[in-house]
């Protein structure tokens, strides 16, 4: 959970601890806050000639007593600390910690509804960005959970209200991966403001050819000329908007590779990963369905092992129905408190982050052909919104083959033909594995 509270005259430097602002503060302070890579708490002191009144409760005392709670496992009260701090006039930042905490032990109980709102009201009014909910192992379970899919798609669609730099960010990478769209939209208001400036023109001497008399143009090439401009603002108005509503495609399956590069794995050797993390390292093959169906493909696809290894195949079962299962932790949301521990934040500064936490070629040693998901209510919401966005009915096995860059290569129903996989797939050394990287 990632939260600070704050005193007066504030000043912010763009660390990351869990992507939210991190304050200095002149005036003698007692501020705490959650370590980004360690599961635990340490209070930090900055200090100066200023002394405030020690039994004075503030906002800020009363968000780093709620903290104190929460590590203790006393969510009920830790909640009602949050709740007295927004109660007693927070600036801006403390506000936002109180309703982003507030939000975890809500989460924490089960209470999505409530949850949600207190985020939404964080996303809106206090500027917390939602790359913050996206990164934060605490709020797995919340992720879970309907209530974030409806937050995520009002992020997505944007707006001033809520989550309007999260979608600057997948419009930015949407245009890389289509530099021409905006091109493309130009033309089409240029070229239908021309049709629509020849039209007005037109429509006058069109009428005077239907009146007829002498000097009136011919009826048949000024008809023409009508019918030519109106033909062609319909099909440019209509190129414009299947071409808005191509983005709006891509900009959600861009949300959702996001969501996916975040869900976290544990390899053969124990350790905790997040998916992006395996970039360029591995082609990850989700196989998703019953349990009798996913073993199945399991144990076909160890006589193609070998060569399977040779194109970086990582396989990752998800059984439909763990997900419901999955046990909470007293002091997490989803995650065991060591599998938090070993996943990085997803920031400006991911590669500094995942260079110190494993290098990339000890990674790879330690990836051995199968992981384990953790949070799987995680995993088959993402699979199900995937099904979802390919007409697949949802509950259906399913498999989906993953690039080395990350972004989905194929899927299809039922279990993967192994056989064709490897015929497929290149080798890792190959030249057009190089191009996916």
């Amino acid at each position: 959970m990632a939260v600070v509270a704050v005193q007066q005259f504030v000043c912010f430097s763009e660390s990351n601890w869990r992507n939210i602002t991190r304050p200095c503060i002149p005036s003698h302070s007692t501020i705490l806050l959650r370590s980004s890579k360690k599961n635990h708490f340490s209070l930090i002191s900055c200090s100066s000639s200023q002394t405030p009144e020690a039994d004075t409760q503030t906002a800020e005392s009363c968000v780093n007593l709620g903290l104190e709670l929460f590590s203790k496992g006393r969510v009920k009260d830790a909640l009602t600390q949050f709740e007295s701090a927004l109660s007693l006039g927070p600036n801006p930042v403390e506000a936002q910690a109180a309703f982003y905490n507030k939000a975890c032990c809500h989460a924490y109980r089960g209470e999505g509804k409530k949850a949600a709102d207190c985020l939404r009201t964080a996303l809106r009014e206090y500027n917390l960005k939602f790359g913050t909910i996206l990164n934060d192992p605490d709020l797995a379970s919340f992720r879970a959970l309907p209530e974030f899919k409806e937050l995520q798609e009002e992020a997505r669609l944007g707006g001033e209200d809520i989550g309007y730099s999260f979608r600057r960010d997948l419009k930015l990478i949407s245009e890389v991966q289509a530099p021409f769209r905006g091109v493309r939209r130009f033309f089409y208001v240029a070229l239908s403001a021309a049709a629509g400036i020849s039209l007005f023109f037109t429509v006058p001497r069109l009428i005077r050819a239907i009146i007829g008399g002498d000097g009136a143009p011919d009826l048949l090439a000024t008809s023409g000329n009508a019918a030519i401009n109106i033909g062609g603002i319909v099909v440019l108005v209509a190129l414009f908007f299947w071409d808005n509503k191509k983005e709006e495609e891509q900009l959600a399956q861009i949300s959702r590779d996001e969501t996916l590069s975040r869900l976290p794995l544990r390899l053969s050797t124990n350790r905790v990963v997040e998916l992006v993390q395996l970039r360029n390292i591995v082609r990850p093959v989700i196989l998703a369905g019953k349990k009798e169906t996913v073993s199945l493909a399991m144990q076909r696809a160890e006589r193609f092992r070998t060569e399977l290894l040779r194109r970086g195949v990582l396989l990752v079962p998800v059984i439909w129905g763990e997900g419901r299962e999955t046990k909470i932790e007293k002091k997490g949301f989803g995650l065991q408190p060591k599998a938090a521990e070993a996943l990085p934040s997803i920031g400006e500064d991911f590669e500094k982050r995942a260079q110190s936490v494993t290098a990339k070629s000890k990674l790879k040693s330690e990836i051995r052909f199968k992981a384990e998901v953790l949070s799987p209510a995680e995993w088959e919401r993402w699979i199900r919104d995937q099904q979802k966005s390919e007409g697949v009915s949802l509950g259906e096995d399913v498999y989906i083959i993953l690039r080395l860059d990350g972004r989905v290569r194929r899927s299809g129903k039922g279990m993967p033909d192994w056989q064709q996989i490897v015929q497929e797939l290149p080798p890792m050394e190959a030249f057009l594995s190089k191009l996916e990287r």
